[in-house]
């Protein structure tokens, strides 16, 4: 099939570059920005390509009437809201782009780090305050301490690199062999827990990482220990972190994102001023904790990753035709 003859449907709004280079090669695009999953069902048999961000999930059913459906791109890192088992299985290519934020998430995990080892979000707060607090602000250097990641992809070697500028030991464990380089080693998960003081997160959300940080998982390292999360929040038991938070057996978190996120990260489970009323005992304790930094999924979010992840797809898609 010739360029000229792919129709793509762009369902998420992206940096424009991604429609106009597309545009300019010789593909059809078309956009479908508010339709519902089922008006989009119903017309997908029409495409040969669709480009996603997290709108809502491309399961089985979808898949099933996409019968001309030769690729999907999700402008972001992640696949899960995929099946993509079964869209494998029909023979479409999946496309993702974690080169494209990888350096915003490695310079986010980087910032969240030192404002919580520094106190700098508590320190700024009090002095707008009116209160000049020096020995309550003291805060921890970074230099001669153990950063520890696991998931040693594009997210954590992104992270490594920017911790090349201090004086630490970075470790990494993953589930593939030697992935470990000149900016960390790849050790046993029991190495990883016995030295680090620092632990960053850098999964997938997949069967196998739900709910993979719980108490058993924090408890079993020998070191309390800062932690940071800007993978996805569902690999979190967020009951379970804020028991070590108050145990002190996690010193601080930075939480880029967040158990109760909707699948489209645009929004927590939150919807109105009743339910922000009501909230869960654990996110409540995160919201008013000192040693707790939130940010809402936007590790990857910066206007340079916005250009660079429309890229990525452009150029993957090209070479699907080329």
């Amino acid at each position: 099939m010739s360029i000229q003859d792919v129709k793509i449907l762009h369902i998420d709004s992206n940096h424009s570059l991604l429609w106009e280079q597309l545009e300019q090669a010789g593909f059809q695009n078309e956009a479908d920005f508010i339709s519902s999953k089922e008006a989009v069902e119903n017309k997908i048999h029409n495409y040969q390509g669709i480009v996603i961000r997290s709108r809502f999930k491309i399961d089985k059913d979808f898949i099933d009437k996409a019968v001309n459906l030769k690729f999907i791109a999700r402008v972001g890192a992640g696949l899960e809201s995929i099946d993509c088992d079964y869209a494998v299985s029909k023979n479409i290519h999946l496309i993702a782009a974690p080169e494209g934020n990888r350096n915003a998430v490695g310079e986010h995990a980087l910032g969240m780090l030192l404002s919580l080892m520094n106190k700098l979000n508590r320190a700024d707060r009090l002095v707008r305050e009116g209160k000049w607090i020096r020995e309550g602000n003291r805060g921890y250097e970074l230099e001669g301490k153990t950063v520890g990641l696991i998931g040693y992809g594009n997210m954590g070697k992104s992270f490594a690199k920017k911790l090349r500028g201090f004086d630490v030991e970075v470790l990494c464990y993953d589930l593939l062999p030697n992935v470990g380089d000149e900016n960390a080693k790849q050790v046993a998960f029991s190495e990883l827990q016995a030295k680090a003081d620092v632990l960053s997160l850098h999964i997938p959300w997949t069967p196998e990482t739900d709910k993979m940080i719980n108490s058993n998982f924090i408890n079993a390292f020998a070191k309390p220990f800062w932690f940071i999360n800007t993978s996805r929040g569902k690999n979190v038991v967020t009951d379970d972190l804020v028991a070590a938070l108050e145990s002190e057996k996690v010193l601080g978190a930075g939480l880029d994102v967040l158990e109760y996120e909707k699948l489209s990260f645009e929004n927590l489970f939150l919807s109105s001023p009743a339910q922000s009323r009501e909230l869960p005992k654990a996110f409540d304790y995160l919201l008013k904790s000192e040693n707790v930094l939130l940010t809402p999924h936007i590790a990857g979010w910066t206007y340079e990753s916005h250009e660079k992840l429309a890229q990525v797809i452009v150029d993957k898609i090209l070479k699907l035709y080329t």
